[in-house]
């Protein structure tokens, strides 16, 4: 009996092992404009890669994709996923006015960067975005939440609609998409790890324009 206690605890504790730990986003009323937008922002057209409008953008934004991936090496050790996540990542923080550092230290603090995490309330992925999303903008496919660039596309639109709903306030918003407005344990610990994750520009063009 002892023996098929341990064991049964011993299942729980790997299930939730696999498991994220974050809150979730909660389902409320919005404006049919605010629904049509951010299905607007979620389907829009996905470039595969970044333009620069000149060199020195093209070398910093290369730079900044070696530093992050040397420091998310133990987390996500094959290259090229680490690669392309990175690339993606900084796309869609790009496109929804989100510093990539905020979003990075928001998938630390949510899936600590596991691309199939699932939460006790069905929170899929890096982002732990909700189910109840792909209903409000009208594609009922849950499963696509669990590929990268969907999850970051929805997470980083979500978060941005938050933001704009709380007037510019990022502590309310971040606690809105977690789904604790007002209490302040997640937007502290998102805010903790964005600091990890900022970068400070090391580039050969950065290093002469300090020095002249």
């Amino acid at each position: 009996m002892r023996w098929f206690r341990w064991m049964s605890m011993l299942s729980v504790l790997l299930l939730l092992s696999g498991m994220a730990h974050a809150g979730n986003q909660k389902e409320e009323e919005m404006a049919d404009s605010v629904r049509l937008a951010l299905s607007r922002a979620i389907n829009d057209a996905r470039p595969p890669k970044p333009k620069f409008n000149d060199i020195d953008q093209r070398i910093q934004y290369l730079y900044w994709l070696g530093e992050m991936s040397e420091r998310l090496k133990k987390k996500l050790p094959d290259a090229q996923m680490r690669i392309e996540f990175l690339e993606t990542a900084w796309y869609e923080a790009k496109r929804a006015g989100l510093d990539p550092a905020m979003v990075l230290g928001l998938i630390q603090v949510e899936s600590a960067f596991r691309k199939y995490a699932l939460s006790s309330v069905s929170a899929h992925g890096y982002m732990q975005v909700m189910p109840f999303w792909s209903r409000v903008i009208g594609d009922a496919d849950r499963s696509k939440l669990f590929d990268m660039q969907t999850n970051l596309r929805y997470g980083c639109s979500i978060l941005r609609m938050y933001i704009d709903m709380e007037q510019g306030n990022l502590y309310l918003a971040l606690g809105r998409y977690n789904g604790s407005r007002g209490r302040p344990e997640y937007p502290n610990a998102v805010l903790a790890a964005w600091k990890r994750w900022e970068y400070k520009d090391a580039s050969p063009l950065h290093t002469v324009s300090a020095r002249q």
